[in-house]
C-alpha cells in the first residue's frame, strides 16, 4: 500500500483500542433491568426468578426474608454471587455483612399476639372512621350506607378502645340508627403517617384496617363529660359548630372486632384480647 508525502498512515490498532474501551463501558448497562426503579446486573438466575415471579400469588414468595422484621425483596441469586469470596481479615467475629438491597421493604405480618395491641392503636390514633349503617331512606331501605364522621376513643393520654362520636339527628347515618342502632365502622391505618411515608398504597393489604361492629348508643350524661374530653381534646373545631344543629354525642358498644394487615384474609379478634391490650404500632 502506497503512502502520499505529507499523509499519516492509518493506525488500525488506536481505532481498535478505542472501539473497545467504548464497549467495555457500555456492556454493563445492557445486563441491567430496571424493577421499581431498583437496577441489578441480571444474569439467567434472575432472569428465571423474575419470570416465575410473574403472578400475584408467586410474588411475596420471591420477596420475602425472614430475617428481620421488615421484608426485603431480591434475587436469591444476589447472595450466591458472593459465596465463593474468602472473608476478610479480621471478620470472623464483626457483624454479618448487610443483605444486598431489596426491590421492596414492607413490615411483616406480626403474630397473634400483637394483633389486638394494633387494634388498639388504630382505634386510638385515627381521628375519623367510615361508619356503615343500614339505611331507612325511603329510595335504599335496608341497604348499606356509610359516611366519615370524626370519632376519638379518648384523649390522647387515654384511651378506652371505644369510639365517641359528634352527630347531629339531620345526618341520614343518625336517621339510620334510630331505625335500626347496629353498625360497622372502618378505620384505616392510611389515615396516618405509616403508609404515606413508606409509599403502601392505602388498598394495599400491609396498610392495615380495622373494622368495628357493635351497636350505637347515645352517651349517658354520666359519661358526657368524658365524651367532651375526648372528641373536643382531638377535634377542638367541634366547639364551634353551629348549635341549632342538636349536637350530642354516640358511642358504639363494640361486639366484633376484625383486623386486617396483611393478605389474605382478616382476623376476628376477641372483645376480651382488644379491651386488655395496650396501643401499640406492630
Amino acid at each position: 500500500m502506497s503512502v502520499r508525502r505529507g499523509q499519516r498512515p492509518a493506525r488500525p490498532v488506536t481505532c481498535l483500542s478505542w472501539l473497545l474501551c467504548c464497549s467495555a463501558l457500555l456492556s454493563p448497562a445492557a445486563g441491567y433491568v430496571i424493577v421499581s426503579s431498583v437496577s441489578w446486573a441480571v444474569t439467567n438466575e434472575v432472569d428465571e426468578e423474575l419470570d416465575s415471579a410473574s403472578t400475584e400469588e408467586a410474588l411475596p414468595a420471591l420477596l420475602e426474608d425472614s430475617g428481620s422484621i421488615w421484608q426485603r425483596s431480591f434475587p436469591a441469586s444476589a447472595h450466591k454471587e458472593d459465596a465463593h469470596l474468602p472473608p476478610p481479615a479480621g471478620a470472623a467475629r464483626s457483624r454479618p455483612p448487610p443483605a444486598p438491597p431489596g426491590m421492596f421493604s414492607y413490615r411483616r405480618e406480626s403474630g397473634p399476639r400483637l394483633r389486638p395491641s394494633t387494634a388498639r392503636f388504630l382505634a386510638h390514633a385515627s381521628a375519623w372512621g367510615c361508619l356503615a349503617t343500614v339505611s331507612a331512606h325511603e329510595k335504599i331501605p335496608g341497604l348499606p350506607f356509610g359516611n366519615c364522621l370524626p370519632i376519638s376513643d379518648g384523649p390522647l393520654n387515654n384511651s378506652t378502645g371505644i369510639p365517641f362520636f359528634y352527630v347531629t339527628p339531620k345526618d341520614p347515618a343518625v336517621a339510620d340508627l334510630m331505625k335500626n342502632p347496629m353498625a360497622s365502622l372502618l378505620l384505616p391505618e392510611s389515615e396516618g403517617e405509616f403508609c404515606r411515608k413508606n409509599i403502601v398504597d392505602p388498598e394495599d393489604p400491609r396498610c392495615a384496617r380495622l373494622t368495628l361492629t357493635g351497636q350505637m348508643t347515645a352517651v349517658s350524661p354520666e359519661e358526657i363529660e368524658f365524651a367532651k374530653q375526648a372528641m373536643f381534646s382531638r377535634h377542638p373545631v367541634l366547639r364551634k359548630w353551629p348549635r341549632q344543629y342538636e349536637w350530642f354525642f354516640m358511642k358504639m358498644k363494640i361486639e366484633h372486632i376484625w383486623l386486617q394487615k396483611w393478605y389474605g384474609g382478616v382476623s376476628d379478634i376477641s372483645r376480651e384480647e382488644y379491651f386488655k391490650a395496650v396501643p401499640r404500632k406492630a
